[in-house]
């Protein structure tokens, strides 16, 4: 196969495909979770693991469907081709 004919444009755009919302999150969440760490082992804060992973599966559903509900808006808005 060859590699050379694969593009990371979305067929019609001309641009670059746009970041999806699960990848961003999903890389938002480790951010927090080193951050987090990092504040810890600096004895700056003292946390609950327990209340830190609920916190942060709350703050990444919210985002997920924020992000979808913003994505779908976006793609309603978006001329029809007329295909299926």
């Amino acid at each position: 196969m060859d590699s050379s004919n694969i593009t990371t444009t979305e067929p019609g755009t001309g641009g670059p495909a746009p970041a999806r919302v699960g990848t961003v999150v999903w890389g938002l969440i480790v951010l927090a979770l080193a951050a987090l760490i990092i504040v810890a082992q600096l004895g700056i804060v003292t946390l609950n693991g327990t209340y830190v992973l609920i916190g942060l599966m709350i703050g990444a559903g919210v985002a997920l469907v924020v992000g979808g509900l913003l994505s779908a808006r976006k793609r309603d808005n978006e001329p029809t081709t007329g295909k299926s």
